[in-house]
């Protein structure tokens, strides 16, 4: 019996530190509900990489960022050029994330492009079509990777209008027309469209808008005046 105690105490060595209950553990009482969160923000994101993404999720929450949590649930689409994990949902935490800062350094959106387990040669070929070096505008690249999802400009256009649209979910998805102008002029160029057509077709549009407007006040002015 005594030697297979001493086999039994080689085995497992005892410890001196101090043993403790759990009454003696104190737990934060928002530590329940923070986990609760967490575990909401995990099932709606999906993450590849469940660790690194819990790493960058409550490094924002302590430092009061907005973490890398998608809005809803998203269903993989299967319209992009290429499987690189990036979809609407992944494209609207960054730019939850990184539009307040307009011009942002190239490494801090490398790091949040890194914490959804995205693949970093699809980052490294936006800054190349982009030409960015060191920092990017983030409209730019948020536009160049919309247009890594979409077939087409016209559907790059939509996508973004979408991102950026402060209607409700379902709704128009109105922007500003002087804002898509700017981003469909900028895309219109990456794709080599001849400045010729471009002009044409922001002409057109232009018009088309005046004259919706023009329709619209006379229309309203018409109701008054009843």
């Amino acid at each position: 019996m005594t030697s297979g105690l001493i086999i039994i105490s080689i085995l497992m060595p005892i410890s001196n530190d101090p043993y403790y209950c759990h009454e003696q553990i104190p737990i934060p009482p928002a530590l329940p509900d923070i986990l609760k969160q967490f575990t909401k923000a995990a099932i709606r994101t999906q993450p590849k990489d469940v660790l690194k993404w819990s790493y960058a999720y409550f490094k924002a929450m302590a430092q009061s960022e907005v973490p890398p949590v998608k809005e809803r649930l998203e269903v993989p689409i299967s319209t992009q050029k290429t499987d690189t994990g990036l979809t609407p949902g992944t494209l609207r935490i960054l730019n939850n994330q990184l539009a307040s800062m307009k011009i942002v350094p190239l490494p801090v959106v490398e790091e949040k492009w890194r914490d959804l387990s995205l693949p970093v040669e699809r980052f490294q070929e936006i800054c190349r079509i982009g030409n960015f070096v060191n920092s990017c505008e983030w409209r730019w690249f948020l536009a160049i990777a919309a247009s890594d999802l979409c077939a087409t400009l016209s559907e790059t256009l939509k996508l973004i209008c979408e991102l950026l649209t402060a209607d409700p979910e379902g709704g128009a998805a109105r922007l500003p027309f002087e804002q898509w102008l700017e981003f469909y002029r900028y895309l219109a160029k990456i794709d080599d469209i001849p400045e010729g057509h471009i002009n044409q077709v922001l002409a057109y549009l232009s018009f088309d808008v005046y004259d919706c407007t023009a329709m619209k006040m006379k229309s309203s002015k018409e109701n008054f005046l009843r």
